[in-house]
């Protein structure tokens, strides 16, 4: 594992952040780390990067402890985190010379900042970029010298939609390179295009963990059928429920909206139900998303862990 959190508790006086906390990070996993502002989220990060000690609990990265390793950890790391601030005097180029000096890598500045379009304002002050430039900017400096391990704390902010996709693009191939990447933010639709698993933290704990389809089956929010028919007999809806997976129907007018969990045997299912009835016409099928899945989680009425268990 590349990354382990075991029993993680961090305390600000009274205040309690983070509190044992468990999850680890395989090698070339991309893990999406969610929860809504105040969540524990950057506390988690800078625990693992020793910017904060824990109050109880350990954290490992590359099989080292955070704490007593945290130079050689670095060495091996890209970051971005929230809050970044550039040198305003230098460059872009010259922010790019740094990272590649501090790195002792032998990486072309150039070549990033062609990479996340900004080579034409390579040798302008930073002070006179954008937001979304300095960010395009410094996830070019975390990704020098082939990082082994990512660590992007809302790399998202201020960046457009080219932006945005830039960076999900550079995240991909860094992934597919063979970095392990700990991705965490709010915007749930770069984190559902990029990561392999996702851990939802609420309230300094961590409520859920998985991969998508997983999730969507933990909750029975896996996919919706909308069925067009030409009748809806009255047994049919009652029916549609019997079958195992089906965890709800509604009808409207001359469809049938069927929620089921995320498995094709059971969508299969509930469509022959509907065409042995003799009133199929046709569908369209609707996922869940990852802000569904988010929702679920951290609205008011979500489900209750239960005692003593963990995700």
């Amino acid at each position: 594992m590349v990354v382990e959190i075991d029993g993680l508790t961090k305390r600000y006086g009274d205040v309690t952040a983070v509190e044992d906390l468990t999850l680890s990070v395989a090698d070339g996993e991309v893990y999406g780390f969610l929860g809504p502002n105040g969540a524990g989220k950057s506390t988690t990060i800078n625990v693992m990067l020793d910017f904060a000690r824990p109050t109880a609990g350990e954290v490992r990265v590359f099989g080292r402890e955070a704490a007593a390793d945290s130079i050689a950890i670095r060495r091996r790391t890209g970051t971005l985190l929230e809050g970044y601030g550039v040198y305003p005097q230098l460059t872009g180029r010259e922010h790019l010379e740094h990272a590649i000096r501090t790195k002792e890598a032998d990486d072309d500045p150039a070549e990033w900042l062609d990479r996340v379009d900004l080579l034409e304002a390579a040798d302008r002050p930073a002070g006179d970029y954008s937001k979304g430039m300095c960010q395009r900017m410094a996830i070019a400096m975390a990704l020098v010298g082939d990082p082994d391990l990512l660590v992007l704390d809302e790399p998202t902010t201020g960046l457009d939609p080219n932006g945005a996709r830039t960076m999900r693009h550079l995240v991909q191939q860094a992934a597919a390179d063979g970095t392990t990447v700990f991705f965490s933010s709010h915007i749930l639709e770069q984190v559902e295009a990029v990561a392999d698993r996702v851990g939802i933290l609420l309230d300094g704990e961590l409520v859920a963990e998985g991969d998508l389809d997983d999730l969507r089956r933990e909750l029975g929010v896996g996919a919706t059928l909308a069925v067009d028919v030409t009748d809806v007999p009255s047994t049919l809806p009652e029916e549609l429920e019997t079958r195992p997976g089906v965890t709800d129907v509604a009808v409207e007018e001359d469809t049938l909206h069927v929620q089921c969990v995320d498995d094709g045997d059971t969508k299969l299912a509930a469509l022959q139900t509907v065409a042995e009835a003799g009133v199929y016409r046709d569908f369209e099928l609707t996922e869940a998303s990852l802000e569904d899945v988010f929702a679920s989680h951290t609205s008011p009425g979500r489900p209750e862990q239960p005692s003593g268990s963990r995700p």
